[in-house]
């Protein structure tokens, strides 16, 4: 007996002594599920299993009425704003693809980077973090640990692998398509760890093979994020390791199919299915009190409009296409010069022009102010917003704070249109039966926030919390500093007080 009690102050010391005398888990665990509405929670309930989202709900804390605090709502600003606990004021991320200095680039274009495990002139592989302006969770554990934690992203998707794992990372690890397997880029490593290979050749795809729009993208991104945590013994280190997933299939075939119907339930059980296999891999690895897990989304979606008018309700979509073709013809018609005033329209975000203008002999400020009146003239927004111009423009002051949020003054344009609720950017014709998100309205903006684990008390809360606590939160658990930019607020209820 004393033997025993002997061996168990032993491992109790160790285990307090571990990160110099502060306590932490052996691993944290953020899943970011790619467009999961947070009423999917409860919609699918009786549908799930014992083991994964009702297990987390009924063993963690549930933030229930977490919003995202900006606009536009898209998916390489919702990772990124998860893991900085920022907006895309000051991490720059502003939407999956922007204007920088002029050139349309991706969240994580990076042409200095080729692709490792590709062939190297892979598209691919052209990516790093480089693009983002902030650091991110991982990165401060990272400076905590001296650089000893192991960082570790996974996902289908570039930009839900490279932008939560931050700069700091050592490995982030997402799908080429053409290749048929995951790939990352020379900004990490020269050569994929043998592993990674080994898993390639197991789990290989025809080249071309969509997996994303295919249930087996959710399975193959968990089996990924097992194969990390095994052979890279995440939580097994003598400080905290840090791993970041992202469910991609569940976007693409919400994209594709919508929020209601066989292909989206089909996604969620087998999201639940995998989960469950996850969640007991952790267990048997690390033990169910030495992981701390959280789970949450990037954005929602809208609800398609075809089906909310079949029933009656307001829904539709924007036609960027026509609105511009539109707006062209109105500011030939105001200004004596014909041809095209915009450089891009993005999600809700316009980019005019600014060589044409100039080329014209026009003033931009003219312009864009004539944009703004012949905007406001279409019914299909509710407001239309020159971005300079935001704090002298009569809005509401929720939606005034999401889009300054939103704003980046040298990536995100010059106007940005809010639309009319449960409208989506994109055209909606009658036999479109797929959804969008991008807007402030709850169906994109209201989030699931699930904490489980290392000291995560039972228990929910209804009030307000953001996207951006998130960082804020795991920071604080973690008794280290939070991102360098985040603007998020710990959500103290969230973990036990010793």
């Amino acid at each position: 007996m004393k033997k025993t009690l002997t061996l168990l102050v032993l491992a109790l010391t160790s285990l307090s002594a571990w990160c110099g005398g502060v306590q932490r888990p052996r691993l944290v665990v953020g899943l970011v599920v790619d467009q999961m509405r947070w009423d999917y929670l409860y919609y699918y309930y009786d549908k799930y299993g014992d083991d994964g989202l009702k297990r987390i709900l009924g063993n963690g804390f549930s933030c229930e009425n977490t919003m995202i605090p900006y606009v536009p709502t898209i998916t390489a600003i919702g990772h990124s704003s998860v893991y900085t606990g920022s907006v895309p004021a000051f991490n720059g991320i502003a939407g999956n693809n922007f204007l920088l200095d002029g050139r349309n680039v991706t969240s994580v274009t990076d042409t200095t980077c080729h692709a490792v495990g590709s062939t190297p002139d892979s598209g691919d592989g052209h990516c790093s973090p480089r693009n983002l302006l902030a650091n991110t969770i991982g990165d401060q554990l990272k400076l905590a640990t001296d650089f000893k934690a192991k960082v570790i992203g996974v996902a289908l998707k570039d930009r839900a692998a490279i932008l939560p794992a931050g700069h700091a990372a050592d490995a982030a690890y997402w799908w080429d398509t053409k290749a048929g397997h995951f790939i990352t880029s020379d900004y990490y490593m020269e050569k994929l760890p043998r592993w990674v290979e080994t898993f390639n050749k197991a789990n290989h795809t025809e080249s071309g093979f969509d997996i994303k729009t295919s249930n087996k993208g959710v399975t193959m991104t968990f089996k990924m994020a097992e194969a990390a945590i095994t052979n890279e013994h995440l939580g097994k280190h003598d400080v905290t390791d840090m791993l970041t997933v992202s469910i991609s299939s569940t976007d693409a075939i919400g994209h594709t199919y919508s929020t209601r119907g066989t292909e989206n339930y089909e996604v969620y059980m087998q999201l639940d299915k995998d989960l469950a296999h996850f969640l007991r891999l952790l267990d048997r690895e690390l033990g169910k009190d030495n992981y701390l897990f959280f789970l949450t989304a990037d954005h929602g979606a809208v609800h398609n409009g075809n089906f909310m008018n079949s029933h009656k309700l307001p829904g539709g979509g924007y036609s960027s296409r026509t609105t511009k073709e539109t707006a062209n013809a109105a500011l030939a018609n105001r200004f004596g010069v014909t041809g095209n005033y915009f450089k891009d329209f993005m999600d809700c975000r316009i980019y005019l022009d600014r060589d044409f203008i100039s080329n014209h002999s026009l003033d931009y400020h003219k312009v864009k102010q004539a944009v703004v009146e012949i905007l406001r003239e279409d019914p299909q927004f509710a407001y239309v917003v020159d971005y300079e111009e935001v704090q002298n423009t009569t809005l509401p002051q929720f939606l005034r704070e999401r889009i300054t949020n939103g704003y980046h003054r040298l990536r995100s344009g010059d106007i940005v249109v809010i639309l009319q609720g449960s409208h989506m950017h994109g055209t909606v014709g009658p036999n479109y039966k797929g959804t969008s998100h991008g807007t402030w309205n709850p169906d994109d903006s209201h989030i699931p926030l699930l904490f489980m684990g290392w000291h995560v008390k039972k228990g929910s809360t209804n009030t307000p919390t953001f996207m951006t606590d998130i960082a804020a939160t795991v920071c604080a658990m973690l008794h280290i500093q939070m991102p360098d930019c985040c603007i998020g607020t710990a959500i103290s209820e969230v973990w036990e007080r010793e």
